[in-house]
C-alpha cells in the first residue's frame, strides 16, 4: 500500500464531499452516510454493508484488521482513499477520532406483513423522536433485546447522523429501520395480529404484571409531547412504568429499553 497516493489537502474534492455528509440535507439528497472507527466498520461488513468509500490515515493499515478492511473494500470495488492525518482529523469527530470511516448508501426496510409476522417477534415504533443520542441507543437496545425492526413515524431525526450513528455502537447496520408517515402506520396498526402497547401516564396496569401477546409492537411518542391522541387510542395494552421519586417520567431510550426488555423477556435466555 505504499503506492498509494495520499491526499494532504483539505480542498480536495472528495474530501469536501464526505465532510459535507455532516449536514442532513446532503445525506437526503446523496443517500450516504457516514461511519468511523474499526467496530463500527468491522459489523457493517458483517452485515452486508459494502462501503461507497472507505478512508484511513496512511501508516495505520500495515496489518491487522484495518489491513483487512482495505482489502476487503477493493475487493468489492469500492473507492479507497489514504489520507494524512490532518485530513482525517477533518472528517472525523473531534471527540475520541479514529484513523478510519467509511461511506455507506443507507438503507430503510418495508413496513411489516401483518400476515407474515411471527408471533415471537416484536416491533418497535418511533413517534416523532427528535433526539439522534436517543435514537441510537434505542437501536442499540433494540438490537441486544432481539428486536425485529424500528419503525420511524412522522418527522422524526436522522438514523443516520453521526451522533445517531455512533450511540447505536453499529447497531445501525443491524436493525432494520422503517420510515412511515402517520396513515400508513394507523393502517398497520389497524391490522396488527397482536398487542400494540404504548407507556401512558394515565395508565393504570404496571407494565410488569401485563401479559403481552405476540407478535407485540411497542409503540412510543416523542421526548417532549409524548405519543400522540390518535395512537393512543388505538393501542389495545396501555400500561405505566411505576416510580417514587419527584418525576413522571424517564428519558426516551431508557422507558423504552425498559419495556423492550419486559415485552421480550420470555425470548431472553443467558
Amino acid at each position: 500500500m505504499s503506492g498509494r497516493v495520499v491526499i494532504t489537502s483539505l480542498t480536495n474534492d472528495r474530501v469536501k464531499a464526505i465532510r459535507a455528509l455532516e449536514m442532513r440535507k446532503v445525506r437526503k439528497e446523496t443517500g450516504l452516510f457516514l461511519a468511523e472507527g474499526l467496530s463500527l466498520l468491522i459489523t457493517a461488513r458483517d452485515h452486508g454493508f459494502v462501503p461507497k468509500t472507505l478512508v484511513y490515515q496512511t501508516g495505520t493499515v500495515e496489518s491487522g484488521i484495518g489491513r483487512g478492511l482495505v482489502k476487503f473494500a477493493e475487493q468489492e470495488g469500492a473507492e479507497v482513499l489514504e489520507v494524512s492525518e490532518a485530513v482525517l482529523g477533518k472528517l472525523a469527530s473531534k471527540d475520541n477520532p479514529q484513523t478510519m470511516l467509511g461511506v455507506f448508501r443507507q438503507r430503510f426496510g418495508d413496513l411489516p406483513n401483518v400476515d407474515e409476522i411471527a408471533p415471537t417477534s416484536t416491533w418497535l415504533a418511533l413517534e416523532e423522536v427528535r433526539d439522534p443520542g436517543n435514537l441510537g441507543t434505542i437501536l442499540r437496545t433494540a438490537d441486544a433485546a432481539g428486536c425485529a425492526g424500528v419503525i420511524l413515524v412522522g418527522q422524526c431525526c436522522d438514523p443516520y447522523s453521526m451522533e445517531a450513528i455512533r450511540a447505536s455502537m453499529g447497531s445501525i447496520f443491524v436493525v432494520p429501520v422503517v420510515k412511515s408517515d402517520h396513515d400508513m402506520f394507523y393502517a398497520l396498526v389497524q391490522r396488527w395480529p397482536g398487542d400494540v402497547v404504548a407507556t401512558l401516564l394515565d395508565a393504570t396496569l404496571d407494565f410488569r404484571q401485563a401479559h403481552y401477546r405476540g407478535p407485540e409492537l411497542l409503540v412510543m411518542g416523542s421526548e417532549g409531547p409524548g405519543l400522540s391522541d390518535e395512537v393512543s387510542a388505538m393501542c389495545t395494552q396501555r400500561v405505566k412504568i411505576p416510580m417514587s421519586g419527584q418525576l413522571d417520567s424517564l428519558n426516551l431510550a431508557t422507558a423504552t429499553a425498559l419495556m423492550l426488555y419486559q415485552i421480550r423477556a420470555p425470548h431472553l435466555k443467558l
